[in-house]
């Protein structure tokens, strides 16, 4: 196979597995694209596992637990699907810990309440759901594959999140301020987690000519809004945006500017909590240097006794 046949081959809705031909550029992209994922839902648990002692009953621990826990079982998916490419987990995630490999900037803001952990489920699985349902459909078999998983479970976390939104909201004035609060502070950077406007991503054209990407960045964010903005409205909270109007002509929200200094500046590692997420990341593998140290032993015992 050549380049163009590879490209006909993915434009027919084909799926390409690891042991097919693919261009160098293809299988870059992926690489890219894939560990970008899996570290993002590495950090992601961090802001969340923040809140697991301090949720307000043993029910909500254990259901933010179980959250979490999901993040981390989908890095693991997303780890494995990137090995598939001829990469090393390992070599990938020294990346992130060197802070040479991006995440989502989404995970770079705190968690400063209780209502934050209702506006992560809400807004940010959401905008993630809304990223992540295309993918199922990825010209890389397995990606697409285990984006089925990761997107039935990440479905339950944007529920999660909203009960938990609808219950502040229902609750006592105090409550219902703290879940406007953080809505005021992660509408913005959830908008933010669809990447630069289309004009500005230099990526998406040949992500999508390839059916890696299904929809650009553009189109995400505005289905995202359009989703999001009524059931703001049905329990009551004020979306953050002075400019926002619904459209009769286009069918659609118009919303206001996005701070694409502040994505920027986020991205590069001058968010609130960059430093902080990867110190975490970076404690968390040399504590866990042991664990590794002994199953690599343990393996290397085993395979020495089966070969007797």
């Amino acid at each position: 196979m050549n380049s163009t046949l590879f490209d006909a081959y993915v434009a027919d809705e084909k799926k390409i597995e690891p042991k097919d031909w693919m261009p160098d550029a293809y299988r870059k992209t992926l690489v890219r694209q894939i560990s970008q994922h899996a570290h993002s839902e590495v950090v992601g648990m961090l802001p969340e596992a923040n809140w697991i002692s301090r949720a307000p009953s043993l029910k909500r621990k254990a259901i933010l637990m179980a959250k979490v826990q999901d993040e981390a079982g989908h890095g693991l998916y997303l780890y494995s699907a990137a090995e598939t490419l001829g990469v090393e987990r390992e070599d990938l995630y020294l990346d992130l810990l060197e802070g040479k490999a991006k995440y989502s900037s989404i995970f770079n803001y705190p968690t400063q309440s209780w209502a934050d952990i209702g506006a992560i489920g809400w807004l940010v699985d959401g905008a993630a759901i809304m990223n992540q349902v295309p993918l199922c459909k990825c010209s890389y078999g397995p990606y697409a594959r285990a984006m089925v998983r990761v997107c039935k479970e990440e479905s339950f976390h944007q529920r999660q999140g909203f009960q938990i939104m609808l219950v502040m909201t229902e609750g006592s004035a105090e409550q219902k301020a703290m879940a406007q609060d953080a809505m005021n502070r992660w509408w913005w950077p959830a908008l933010m987690m669809f990447g630069p406007p289309d004009g500005d991503s230099p990526n998406s054209a040949q992500s999508m000519k390839w059916n890696i990407k299904r929809f650009s960045n553009d189109e995400l964010r505005q289905k995202f809004v359009d989703m999001t903005v009524p059931q703001a409205e049905l329990i009551g909270l004020t979306v953050p945006d002075a400019d926002l109007k619904w459209n009769e002509q286009t069918g659609h929200y118009d919303f206001g500017e996005i701070d694409w200094s502040e994505f920027k500046r986020v991205i590069k590692g001058g968010g609130p909590c960059n430093v902080q997420r990867l110190a975490a990341c970076n404690k968390a593998w040399n504590d866990g240097t042991w664990v590794r140290q002994a199953a690599t032993a343990y393996a290397e015992k085993k395979s020495s006794n089966a070969t007797r």
